[in-house]
């Protein structure tokens, strides 16, 4: 069964920078694309990356491309997120997912994190 936690959430400036992490507890690790999605307040949730299962490919929503960067470590089981040039529109709570399918991977990914947020101050 997979199981998603997140970690690396936190306040900071805009500019800065912050690194999310994201563990996958169970399943075998390296058959799942890897996502991150994110949803702040009074919006819907929104698709922010994915990475295949391999790393290999990789894929952003237009408003993070050129800031934010998805990577995978499939020995240790884990999908990080570097956000760069932060902003304070950035300020959501971002979700890990996981899919078996990189078709879903986008849109509706089957498995979920509990969320971490990211809160980015002017």
């Amino acid at each position: 069964q997979v199981q998603l936690v997140e970690s690396g959430g936190g306040l900071l400036q805009a500019g800065g920078s912050l690194r999310l992490s994201c563990t996958n507890s169970g399943g075998a690790y390296s058959n799942y694309a890897m996502g991150w999605f994110r949803q702040a307040p009074g919006k819907e949730r929104e698709f922010v990356a994915a990475i295949s299962g391999g790393g290999g490919r990789t894929t952003y929503a237009d408003a993070v491309k050129g800031r934010f960067s998805i990577s995978r470590d499939n020995a240790k089981n884990t999908v990080s997120l570097q956000m760069n040039s932060l902003k304070p529109e950035d300020t959501a709570v971002y979700y890990c997912a996981a899919d078996g399918r990189w078709g879903l991977i986008t849109t509706t990914p089957n498995y979920w994190g509990q969320g971490t947020q990211v809160t980015v101050s002017s």
